[in-house]
Parts: structure tokens; C-alpha cells; sequence
């Protein structure tokens, strides 16, 4: 379950960063404002899914939402995207990109955990075992 949770915090410390970059100006850029804000409201929505919903898609939404952000960075400071050009400086930058590389290997290694644990049972003492229609 502390996968889960630090998965959900690498998720929406990426949120925090691109929306306060939003409003910063990036709203403003043709295709990325509204991009930046599809990735706040999808990245909330994965937060919550990974806290309350016990499956490992879950996890796999959270990995896949932290590569598809870095690797949208990526690609704008290499190359370009959508007529932006980026560059690999600043606080924000890092800060995203270590709150992705997080998402995404958090996001992996929940899969590996069980998603319905057994529960419990207690064993009675061997001479009170009670009738069910008593």
C-alpha cells in the first residue's frame, strides 16, 4: 500500500508543477496550455484511482502517465513539440522529472503487490467449534 501512496505523490507533485507552470504562462502556448491542463486533470484522477481502487491498473496509469509527461519534455527540448522548444533548466524541470521517474517506477513495482490480500481468520480452540444454525 506505500507504493500506492508515493505513486499517487510522485503523480501530483508533476500535477502541482505543470499546473503552476499554467499559470506561470504556459496557458498561453497554442497546444500546451491545453495540454498542460488535460495532465492535471488526468493526474488527479490517477492519484485518486491509486489510493482508492485496489488493482494494478492503477499502477500501470500512473507509470504510463509519468512517461508519456517526460517523455512530452523530452521530445519539446530535443526536438521541439508543437512549435515549443524547451530547455533542460530550473527548479520545475527537475522537480518534474524526478516526480516522474518516481510515478513511473512506483507506478511498475505495484503491480507486483497483491491486490486482495487474504484476510485473517482466527482459528477457534479445538472445543468450541459452534453450529452455524445455532
Amino acid at each position: 500500500m506505500t507504493l500506492r501512496y508515493l505513486a499517487a505523490v510522485g503523480v501530483l507533485t508533476s500535477v502541482a508543477i505543470h499546473l503552476a507552470l499554467w499559470f506561470q504562462g504556459m496557458r498561453s502556448v497554442h497546444v500546451i496550455g491545453p495540454a498542460f491542463l488535460l495532465n492535471v486533470a488526468g493526474g488527479v484522477l490517477i492519484a485518486v484511482l491509486l489510493v482508492r481502487w485496489r488493482h494494478p491498473g492503477a499502477g500501470v496509469l500512473a507509470a504510463l502517465f509519468g512517461a508519456a509527461t517526460l517523455g512530452a519534455f523530452t521530445l519539446a527540448s530535443t526536438i521541439g513539440l508543437f512549435g515549443d522548444h524547451e530547455t533542460w533548466t530550473g527548479f520545475s524541470v527537475y522537480a518534474a522529472a524526478t516526480a516522474e521517474i518516481v510515478a513511473i517506477v512506483t507506478g511498475l513495482a505495484t503491480m507486483l503487490e497483491d491486490p486482495q490480500p487474504e484476510p485473517v481468520r482466527l482459528q477457534s480452540p479445538a472445543g468450541s467449534y459452534r453450529s452455524e444454525r445455532a
